[in-house]
């Protein structure tokens, strides 16, 4: 199944919007996707925005599409993420979206 990556955003968010993050990937998860959450890495929390930018970046070019979380949009972040993956050719659709697929998938295949 496609590997996808969580975008969304986390500045000025309460606990930098993870528990939405973490609920996302692991409900991608539970219907078959290989998910990369940047929730999830471990760095220093006193770090440049730019730098965490970066390592985003890096684990978004591997991926085959993004899932995109509510209010990404308002995201400067998320943005860029959304611009680079669109150059890359990576399909962008919504959190419920890619669920919905995998579920029509299953439905399918059943």
């Amino acid at each position: 199944m496609t590997r996808l990556y969580v975008s969304g955003p986390m500045s000025g968010l309460p606990e930098n919007n993870f528990p939405a993050f973490n609920q996302a990937a692991a409900q991608l998860r539970a219907v078959g996707y290989d998910v990369v959450n940047p929730a999830e890495r471990v760095l220093p929390a006193d770090l440049e925005w730019a730098t965490y930018l970066k390592h985003d970046l890096a684990d978004l070019v591997w991926c085959g599409g993004v899932a995109l979380l509510p209010g990404w949009m308002d995201s400067r972040g998320a943005r860029l993420e959304v611009h680079v993956a669109r150059e890359l050719g990576l399909r962008i659709l919504r959190l419920d979206e890619w669920i919905d697929r995998a579920v029509e998938a299953k439905r399918g295949a059943a």
